[in-house]
C-alpha cells in the first residue's frame, strides 16, 4: 500500500518501519480489534502524509494523484474546523454505504481507494478487464455521490 501511494521503495520502507514503531508504542494500552486493519490505516495515513510533504506529484507520483482526484468529485474535504463535524458525518455515511455495497464491488472500491491498487492490479486479481473495473469504480463513485447527497452531505 505504501509503495502504491509513494512509488518509492525507500519511502515505502520508511513508512512501514514508522508504522511498526507507532503500533509498538500504541498497542500496550490500546489493543486494536483487527490488527491488520489497524496497521493498514497507520501505514496509509503515514504514506499520504509523506506523499503530500514530499510533493511527489513533481516526481510523477504513484497511484495517489489519480486515486485522490477520482474521489475528489464524490467526497468533500474539510476546509475549516467547522467542517470537521460534517466530515465525521461523511465518514459515517461512507462506512454505511460500503456496508450496503455488493461484496465484490466493495472489495474493488477498497482495493482502489484505501490500498491504492492500480486498476490493472485489481483487474488481474479479479480476472476482469480493466474497462470493467473502471466502470465498476465509476458507478460506485456515482452511487456514493448520490448516497451522500441523500444523507445531506454537501458534495
Amino acid at each position: 500500500m505504501a509503495y502504491n501511494i509513494l512509488s518509492s521503495n525507500h519511502d515505502a520502507e520508511e513508512c512501514v518501519n514508522d508504522t511498526m514503531y507507532l503500533a509498538w508504542e500504541a498497542i500496550p494500552p490500546k489493543r486494536p480489534l483487527f490488527l491488520g486493519a489497524y496497521l493498514s490505516k497507520i501505514a496509509r495515513n503515514l504514506s499520504l502524509k509523506r506523499w503530500r510533504a514530499a510533493g511527489t506529484a513533481k516526481r510523477g507520483g504513484g497511484q495517489a494523484n489519480l486515486m485522490l482526484s477520482e474521489l475528489a468529485q464524490a467526497i468533500p474535504t474539510p476546509r475549516t474546523s467547522e467542517d470537521e463535524f460534517e466530515y465525521n458525518l461523511t465518514v459515517n455515511a461512507i462506512n454505511q454505504y460500503l456496508r450496503e455495497m455488493d461484496a465484490n464491488a466493495r472489495v474493488i472500491f477498497i482495493r482502489r481507494y484505501f490500498f491504492g491498487d492500480s486498476v490493472r492490479d485489481i483487474s488481474n486479481q479479479f480476472k476482469a478487464s480493466e474497462s470493467k473495473v473502471k466502470s465498476m469504480l465509476f458507478r460506485a463513485r456515482q452511487k456514493l455521490k448520490i448516497y451522500l447527497e441523500k444523507e445531506g452531505v454537501v458534495v
